[in-house]
């Protein structure tokens, strides 16, 4: 695969904000990395308080996800932008 801009935990940001409902499986399809990779990614962002999960209550094997917006983004260099920021650039289609 090709370099990119983005980091997949970005990507992963992305997709769920745009998609809640997501699937772990179609979630690493549209990424392009693993089901694993995908789990430990938003075991990660779960744990700094990027993104909230629960079950869905309709269907108990599926989970619904919830983005922060407000937290700002990691690195040094974009750390004075928001979370809303990078959502607002993955709508840019």
């Amino acid at each position: 695969m090709p370099w990119t801009f983005l980091s997949n935990h970005a990507h992963v940001l992305i997709c769920l904000a745009q998609e809640p409902t997501l699937r772990i499986q179609d979630l690493a399809d549209r990424v392009g990395i693993t089901y694993r990779a995908v789990q430990r990614i938003l075991d990660e962002l779960e744990a700094e308080g990027y993104l909230r999960r629960s079950r869905r209550p309709d269907d108990a094997r599926s989970n619904e996800y919830w983005v922060n917006l407000d937290l700002p983004l990691r690195h040094p260099i974009e750390q004075h932008q928001r979370v809303s920021a990078l959502l607002d650039l993955g709508r840019m289609q």
